[in-house]
């Protein structure tokens, strides 16, 4: 007869493992790179040139690609939000000094690194309005967010999952075509972050099939409740000066996917290879709800593939307060 389980004893006993997921999946501060490896050294005789080089690229990169860095960076520089959201999800005892609060504490600390070097590109490029680029962060971190995910660590695993794969391949896009534009600066840089999104993609996609293996049926539902409610970014509330919460996340998303950096296609093919990841159409021992939630999320990339197929992309380019005219 099938036992669900509870949540906090599913995490209790993947707790147990934590120490060694920080070593496989996260690299120890002492030796991980720093932003200041890839910025110009103002003490540097060189600062000048680098600065005109970084300058120069940066009014030269299309606006959509442009305010989609911003956006990437604002998005990253909301850490945060993304802390104090994970400490409260069931399981994890932010109290401690070991466990699942090592694990939130060690990899918002890596990913901390993100923000910081983008918010120093920016600043030096000379293109950007920081000021408004600052405001919407403060706003973005002030009105917090709602990922659909509850306190519940499963979807919330599922969400982490996704979404750092989808920043790891806006970051990855950004930066090739800034080395195709000859802006090596800035492609090193998206480079080094979009790996890191990488590694951690790995881990969190590592902890839900643990979960598959202990808690099968509930981890499936909990995909199910997840992809019908739609994976929204953690920035989803962004916002510029003079607006509510939320109305610029629409311009910023047609901008990405206008640039081929992140589009309806990739939302996709990240359902895609998670479902081939975690072996979703093999899982066995599944309760009959389950099994329903299971055919579901099987027969979904085709049914979103109609839709994103009738879906157009505005091709106005929104003006954007962030950006110096």
């Amino acid at each position: 007869m099938y036992q669900k389980l509870v949540r906090k004893e599913v995490m209790g006993i993947l707790e147990k493992e934590v120490g060694s997921f920080l070593d496989k999946f996260l690299t120890p501060i002492e030796k991980i790179w720093q932003p200041s490896d890839y910025l110009p050294d103002p003490s540097s005789e060189e600062f000048k040139h680098d600065l005109e080089e970084i300058q120069t690229f940066a009014r030269e990169m299309p606006y959509d690609l442009f305010v989609t860095l911003i956006g990437d960076c604002i998005t990253e520089e909301a850490l945060p939000s993304y802390e104090s959201w994970l400490m409260g999800v069931e399981g994890i005892d932010q109290e401690q000094k070991v466990g699942w609060a090592n694990w939130v504490r060690a990899w918002t600390a890596e990913e901390n690194r993100h923000g910081d070097l983008l918010n120093k590109y920016l600043y030096l490029c000379g293109r950007v309005n920081m000021r408004e680029v600052e405001i919407t962060t403060q706003y973005l971190i002030n009105d917090g967010f709602d990922l659909g995910t509850s306190m519940d660590p499963y979807r919330n695993f599922i969400y982490t999952s996704f979404q750092e794969t989808a920043t790891n391949i806006s970051h990855r896009r950004v930066g090739t075509l800034a080395k195709q534009s000859g802006n090596g600066k800035l492609a090193k840089m998206c480079g080094v972050i979009a790996a890191d999104e990488a590694r951690h993609a790995k881990a969190y996609k590592h902890f839900v099939a643990k979960i598959l293996e202990i808690d099968p049926s509930e981890m499936i539902l909990a995909f199910e409740d997840m992809m019908r409610k739609k994976i929204v970014m953690p920035a989803h509330l962004m916002r510029q000066s003079g607006q509510k919460a939320g109305e610029l996340w629409g311009h910023f998303s047609d901008a990405a996917q206008r640039c081929m950096v992140y589009t309806g296609q990739d939302y996709i093919n990240i359902m895609k290879d998670l479902l081939d990841e975690w072996k979703i159409e093999h899982v066995k021992g599944l309760t009959e709800k389950a099994e329903k939630a299971q055919e579901y999320l099987m027969k979904l990339p085709a049914r979103l593939q109609k839709i994103t197929d009738r879906v157009s992309t505005p091709d106005l380019q929104f003006q954007f307060s962030w950006v110096k005219s």
